[in-house]
């Protein structure tokens, strides 16, 4: 008898079973992989983000950016995107118009527009993250935070 090509009835369920393991560690890479794997949206924090046209802001405005948590303020030489986060314990710290300040509610430290620390257990100024002026629009990357010791003139993105 020359060589018996069948599959005995134990080595075929051992095929099944070795299929089986196969595909369902397959199954569980790709459900693991998109789990770890982040679907930034358009505009969320972390991306770069197109904030709008420059003639948009008026000089000394203060606009928030909820969704991507930043402020971009708009001074006389140009803007600055701080992060929303105090550098004390990381609350979220409101621009507060009336009073041209950003407080604290935390532990009441307080910010000038251009984000150095006037009052409060606040360690240095709030963060910030680059901006880039393309034509006329500007565009805030939020992937990348910039801590700085103080504010220097800069550190503004001048309007070309």
């Amino acid at each position: 008898m020359k060589g018996n090509n069948n599959l005995n009835r134990r080595q075929f369920f051992g095929l099944v079973w070795a299929a089986s393991l196969i595909a369902l560690m397959g199954q569980i890479g790709r459900g693991l992989l998109g789990f770890v794997t982040p679907v930034l949206e358009e505009g969320a924090f972390g991306t770069v983000v197109r904030a709008g046209k420059v003639n948009e802001f008026e000089v000394g405005s203060v606009s928030y950016f909820r969704k991507s948590r930043f402020y971009l303020v708009r001074l006389e030489s140009g803007f600055l995107a701080m992060y929303r986060k105090c550098p004390h314990l990381g609350c979220v710290v409101p621009w507060v118009e009336e009073d041209s300040i950003f407080n604290c509610p935390c532990h009441s430290s307080l910010f000038t527009i251009k984000g150095e620390v006037i009052a409060g257990p606040a360690p240095r100024p709030m963060d910030l993250f680059p901006v880039e002026i393309r034509g006329d629009e500007i565009f805030v990357d939020t992937g990348v935070v910039i801590e700085r010791s103080a504010f220097d003139p800069s550190q503004v993105t001048p309007v070309t």
